[in-house]
């Protein structure tokens, strides 16, 4: 049974960074507001509380966050169980670090894909690179149930939407990559990912 409470969330049904939140969400059993927002077409309630606008922001009683891996620490450290950052201090730097690494590595490929903006050579150049980066981590996954972890993470949370986007992204996996592949099955199988999808991302495959 999910945590009844006061939060609320502005959401980019689409977006991969809301998306991360919304994972972090079904992961807890928190029963959040899930206030869908059109990118480009912010309410005015979102702008009172966000000066910036962005996508997602989490609204707690009198607290407003934004920045999807803020919000999604706070809901980490808000609601404890089940853990989704490590005790241990190494462990925990080691998580974040995973986190930046995929922020660094792979949101920004997957950005240029999608923005409607981009000169389809960058787009090109941006899957090549993403399926190859995927492919070349490929064998990480195959030891563990998650993403270098016996147990589910923020990391993980960050992962799984590009993954569920590759189909819209363009991009194919080649069978060499058969453990991030069985990861991705697993893993979408699971019925707090599967609580997380908007009706756009049930589109997406």
């Amino acid at each position: 049974m999910g945590v009844t409470n006061r939060l609320a969330c502005y959401s980019d049904p689409a977006d991969h960074y809301s998306h991360r939140v919304r994972i972090v969400l079904a992961e807890k059993g928190v029963s959040a507001e899930i206030i869908s927002v059109e990118a480009g077409r912010h309410p005015p309630k979102l702008i009172e509380v966000n000066p910036y606008g962005s996508l997602p922001t989490l609204v707690d009683r009198d607290l407003a966050l934004w920045e999807s891996t803020v919000v999604m620490e706070y809901l980490d450290e808000r609601y404890p169980h089940p853990p989704l950052l490590p005790v241990y201090p190494v462990a925990r730097a080691n998580s974040r670090l995973l986190i930046h690494r995929i922020q660094r590595d792979w949101c920004g490929l997957v950005d240029v894909i999608l923005d409607t903006r981009s000169k389809e050579p960058a787009r090109v150049q941006a899957r090549k690179e993403l399926r190859e980066s995927l492919t070349g981590v490929s064998p990480l996954f195959a030891d563990k149930p998650f993403f270098l972890s016996e147990e589910q993470s923020l990391v993980d949370c960050c992962l799984l939407p590009i993954l569920w986007r590759l189909p819209i992204l363009g991009i194919e996996l080649p069978r060499p990559a058969k453990p991030l592949l069985d990861y991705m099955e697993r893993q979408f199988a699971r019925e707090a990912f599967q609580a997380s999808l908007s009706g756009v991302e049930r589109d997406m495959r």
